[in-house]
């Protein structure tokens, strides 16, 4: 599957008032980001920071609700999942051919 293939199936569970597009995605994806940082936090107390199978499963799921959103966000601006992992590249693989991976900003 591809990602626009992914996006085009995810869409179609797609419930949320015209008028919220884009906010909507972004809270979700928000408490999805939320709800994944919290399953790593607890690995590491409970679990000694041993991501056993189990609980690698268990944040695949997770992850692939913080996708879901992704996928919403970005048909919401008009793009694709692959319009955006192409612009993610092409703006990694600068900073890299530049020496810039390091530091913060969006534009170094």
């Amino acid at each position: 599957m591809t990602l626009n293939e992914y996006q085009d199936q995810a869409l179609k569970t797609s419930i949320y008032p015209d008028d919220m597009s884009i906010i909507y995605p972004l809270i979700g994806l928000s408490g999805e980001v939320g709800e994944l940082a919290e399953k790593v936090k607890k690995t590491i107390r409970d679990n000694n920071k041993h991501f056993d199978v189990l609980k690698r499963a268990e944040l695949a799921i997770e992850l692939g609700d913080v996708l879901w959103y992704v996928a919403a966000m970005a048909s919401d601006l008009g793009y694709t999942l692959e319009d955006v992992g192409n612009i993610n590249l092409t703006k990694t693989g600068d900073r890299n051919e530049r020496g810039t991976l390091h530091g913060s900003g969006d534009y170094r």
